[in-house]
């Protein structure tokens, strides 16, 4: 299998996903066959080097963006146990709105839900106007990267948050769907992503509330 690996041979990238798959196969042991592994690993790998710009980190974002899929599918099919409510948290680029929202929710849940965030059409880095301003609470971006949104993903979502995506978000029975009008930070000056940021904030700190009485 030929995988689009930037600058790197052809057949290193392949050795590197085939890493990826015997960890994950492993991990996932008892849960889900080999072969799934392999396709979500090698999909994921293909997903993310649509708008990689440093294509180094591309097999250590696809080992994590693949291994959340996992637990994504498997929490949605039954396969594995749920014990938090997860919060989905969707814009166009997954860059500033719903990046900024996740890091917020899990920064003041401290375990009591799981986050996740994607984009419609992901852009190829965070703005660091967006980072900074998270920086002034102690909220770090450092691990996030902008991911594409998967089915599996939407299904494994008790709550799906979406901000200026329209439809791309699929809807799915049983989920609680809220579409926030918040500004987006891309472009804007210092002091208005703060007030963006502060205002994101505060809707999900009402979330949370609302989700862990």
């Amino acid at each position: 299998m030929v995988l689009p690996a930037g600058g790197l041979p052809v057949h290193d990238a392949d050795a590197q996903v085939e890493r990826i798959v015997d960890e994950l196969a492993d991990r996932f042991r008892g849960t889900f066959e080999r072969e799934a592994v392999a396709r979500f690993v090698r999909e994921s790998y293909a997903l993310l080097s649509e708008s990689a710009t440093v294509r180094t980190h591309l097999p250590a974002l696809t080992a994590r963006f693949a291994r959340e899929r996992l637990l994504d599918r498997g929490r949605a099919s039954g396969l594995l146990r749920v014990e938090v409510p997860q919060v989905l948290f969707v814009c166009v680029h997954n860059a500033g709105r719903s990046q900024m929202a996740a890091a917020l929710l899990d920064h003041h849940a401290f375990g009591r839900v799981a986050v996740r965030s994607a984009g419609s059409r992901p852009t190829r880095e965070i703005p660091e106007t967006v980072t900074a301003a998270l920086a002034e609470l102690g909220v770090s971006l450092t691990s996030a990267y902008p991911k594409p949104l998967t089915d599996e993903v939407v299904r494994a979502a008790d709550v799906v948050v979406t901000m200026g995506c329209g439809d791309a978000c699929p809807v799915f029975p049983g989920r609680r769907y809220l579409d926030w009008a918040v500004p987006d930070p891309d472009g804007q000056p210092p002091a208005a992503v703060r007030r963006i940021r502060d205002d994101m904030d505060a809707r999900v700190r009402g979330l949370l509330d609302e989700l862990t009485p």
